[in-house]
């Protein structure tokens, strides 16, 4: 059923313009009043085809009023001009219920400066410079500033604004204390530094000298002070843009705005310096992409007859190489780190010492080791002359597994990871014992020698816990003993002084590899235990390194006997570890149990230097002394018994003391 001659009144059409400027009310709606006689009416047809618009009316209903700025009203007239705000012109102060104020962007009978002299939003529209801008602030608050599209903020942003005004207030409030001489507490930084860092290199410590830099600025007056003051925060403030714009992913039209608004800065010319502080290149330019991509590994390209470098400043550097860590792009941060240059060369030269780590968590072990030894230019050092001795055992452990560490670091704890092959024993050895002759800190560190001993003495499977398995290697032949010694004395003097050297024949031994790199490692403890045992704080740990491989360790012990001295003060140091170290001493000993307790002892109680054997005398009486804590050690007598020790020509102190110990078990 059609609809009745009173609804066909009401009805009207809205025709919708492609084009706002032909639109006569300045908008993209036109509403056609069906009071008004129009072709529709009179020709009385169901369809209504308009040939300049190409457009077919096929449906027509009741206008509804939407909601629109004030200027767009059709119900009340409106008065443009560019920035009259004196007061309402016309009948602008008129509004029907659907009326938005174009300023504050909410219903105008809800606008509280609708008709406030000097402001009156009444007369705001869109056709005029000055209400845009008006507009433009009311919406974008401090962010105006930036020159920011209404498209470019979002919530963050907002968010971003709030805390500016926040700052700029309190900001206000500290410098007007400052201009009346009121002297405001510094704040005061406790210091959690883990390990503890050389002086000024710690972020958290240096906050507290700021404090005497604080006191003398006070002395200087307002002008002098501000010369030395605002530099510092500059520093501060473009330090974290540039980390900002490397971190974040902004929109480039947003990135743009940004470093222009920077630019426009007015600064006084001693901080004409900071201008150009935020020409961070893009990850997308031509010369950082094809560094990242290994298609240029110097830095550096030709344009336009000019050498241009890839050059950044030191935040910068730290900023590209977390974001590439934290995606695990260890190649790209490998390749920029040697491709990038900065005038910060000791910043940049920690960030590289890494490079061998990062070289080891893609599986490239061999680069990584040659890495330690080689600097990336000619006027740097090694980074093996500043690795730790834990980080010398943590490079050891990864060259001798294939695994490294799942952290972004190699001192962070956590499981490992097997992601490659790892080196042959040969060049393991080889590659280490030059790193503790780069390092004199590190050679002479008994720490990095029972390392040494240690991971050659285990298996290339660790666990994921990062935990190691020991090997007991059995002793070879004399022969081949004497042929390692003869050939490790030439050898070790070639790895002091020379870049490449190749591996004698006898340690290449295809089927006695681990033992050859022990005994060429045990002749290398035994040069510098002749020419560096003054500087040696320890010995123990170097002899337990051995674990049950105790021939290894007798050949040590034997070599030290041509030396008097050396064996005297090789001898004293057991002593005083034993001494030092008695309630750890019994607790590895429960844990390794009276087997391998056993085999220590009769090491030094069976050494024809009587010296050695007060060594085995001093453990047997530590043991003695607290046998409620070795309920292991009845089995001890067993294998005094089994090894024949209370026949052996032991010498009168010795077997005194060992026939004493199997009388207490055999009084039981």
């Amino acid at each position: 059923m059609g609809p009745s001659k009173r609804e066909e009144k009401e009805q009207s059409i809205i025709l919708i313009s492609d084009d706002e400027a032909e639109s006569t009310l300045g908008n993209s709606v036109l509403l056609v009043d069906p009071l008004e006689k129009s072709a529709l009416e009179e020709e009385k047809s169901e369809e209504v085809v308009d040939e300049e618009c190409e457009l077919m009316v096929t449906f027509c209903k009741q206008a509804k009023v939407m909601p629109h700025a004030r200027y767009d009203c059709t119900i009340h007239p409106f008065e443009r001009m560019e920035c009259d705000t004196c007061s309402p012109l016309g009948k602008n102060a008129d509004i029907c219920n659907q009326c938005y104020c174009y300023i504050c962007d909410k219903l105008a009978s809800e606008c509280q400066n609708w008709t406030t002299p000097s402001l009156c939003h009444c007369n705001a529209h869109n056709k005029s410079k000055f209400w845009k801008d008006q507009r433009d602030f009311a919406l974008a608050g401090v962010l105006v500033m930036f020159n920011l599209d209404l498209t470019d903020i979002d919530a963050d942003l907002r968010h971003g604004g709030s805390l500016l005004i926040k700052f700029i207030q309190e900001l206000s409030v500290e410098y007007n204390k400052y201009l009346v001489g009121e002297r405001m507490p510094p704040t005061q930084h406790e210091c959690f530094c883990l390990p503890k860092l050389p002086p000024g290199q710690c972020n958290i410590c240096r906050s507290r000298n700021m404090e005497i830099v604080y006191k003398s600025w006070q002395n200087l007056g307002h002008t002098d002070s501000l010369k030395l003051a605002v530099p510092c925060l500059l520093q501060r403030i473009t330090t974290q843009l540039q980390r900002m714009l490397v971190l974040c992913d902004f929109p480039k039209n947003l990135y743009e705005k940004f470093v222009n608004f920077f630019q426009s800065i007015s600064l006084p010319c001693h901080c004409f310096g900071f201008s150009n502080s935020l020409n961070v290149v893009p990850w997308d330019h031509v010369l950082l992409t094809t560094v990242l991509k290994g298609q240029n590994v110097t830095g550096q390209r030709t344009q336009k007859g000019r050498k241009v470098f890839l050059w950044e400043t030191l935040p910068v550097i730290e900023a590209r190489v977390e974001k590439l860590v934290d995606k695990k792009n260890y190649k790209e941060v490998v390749r920029y780190l040697r491709a990038v240059k900065c005038n910060d060369t000791k910043g940049l030269r920690d960030l590289r010492d890494k490079i061998p780590f990062y070289l080891c968590k893609t599986g490239d072990f061999l680069d990584a080791a040659h890495s330690l030894l080689f600097p990336v230019n000619s006027l740097a050092c090694c980074t093996a002359c500043r690795i730790t001795p834990f980080q010398f055992e943590v490079y050891l452990k990864m060259f001798r597994t294939g695994s490294v560490p799942t952290g972004k670091d190699m001192l962070e704890p956590g499981p490992w990871i097997t992601v490659g092959s790892p080196l042959k024993d040969g060049v393991l050895v080889k590659q280490a014992l030059k790193l503790l002759y780069n390092n004199v800190s590190l050679y002479r560190n008994p720490k990095c020698w029972s390392s040494l001993i240690m991971i050659l003495g285990s298996s290339n499977f660790l666990e994921k816990s990062g935990h190691l398995h020991p090997l007991s290697l059995k002793e070879p032949p004399l022969d081949f003993q004497k042929g390692v010694l003869a050939a490790s004395g030439g050898l070790l003097e070639e790895l002091k002084s020379k870049i490449n050297v190749s591996l004698p024949p006898a340690i290449l031994s295809p089927h006695l590899h681990h033992e050859a790199c022990l005994i060429l490692a045990v002749q290398a403890v035994q040069q510098m235990l002749f020419c560096d045992l003054p500087y040696l704080t320890s010995f123990l740990e170097i002899a337990l390194a051995f674990g049950n491989n105790f021939w290894a360790l007798r050949l040590l012990l034997d070599h030290l006997s041509y030396e008097e001295h050396v064996l005297h003060g090789t001898v004293n140091l057991i002593l005083r570890d034993l001494n030092r170290q008695k309630a750890t001493m019994l607790k590895l000993w429960q844990n390794l149990g009276p087997q391998y307790v056993g085999e220590f002892l009769c090491l030094f109680l069976t050494c024809r230097h009587k010296k050695m054997q007060s060594i085995g005398l001093f453990t047997l009486n530590i043991i003695t002394e607290n046998l409620h804590m070795c309920p292991w050690a009845k089995h001890l007598c067993n294998f005094f018994h089994n090894a024949g020790l209370r026949h052996l020509p032991l010498g009168t102190a010795a077997h005194h003391e060992v026939s004493k110990f199997i009388n207490i078990f055999e009084k039981l």
